[in-house]
């Protein structure tokens, strides 16, 4: 379900963010949600917790839908 993972973050790094986004397009939540919990780590923030398990129900439904679209549909 992955797959693609590593070729969206050196396409982010390349600086190209359109092609990042149809090779995995769970990228940009993925970092935004890494990046809250690295930032919650050093310096707690209200509602952070309510923040990231939002964040992480939304990237588990796009990992899965991306994987069920690429492998049945597309």
């Amino acid at each position: 379900m992955g797959c693609g993972m590593q070729r969206s973050i050196s396409l982010v790094l390349q600086g190209n963010f359109v092609e990042a986004f149809f090779m995995y397009p769970a990228i940009y939540t993925l970092m935004l949600m890494l990046g809250l919990i690295g930032i919650n780590y050093f310096r707690n923030f209200k509602h952070a917790y309510k923040i990231i398990v939002i964040l992480v129900i939304l990237n588990a439904a796009l990992i899965i839908g991306n994987f069920i679209f690429k492998t049945f549909i597309n």
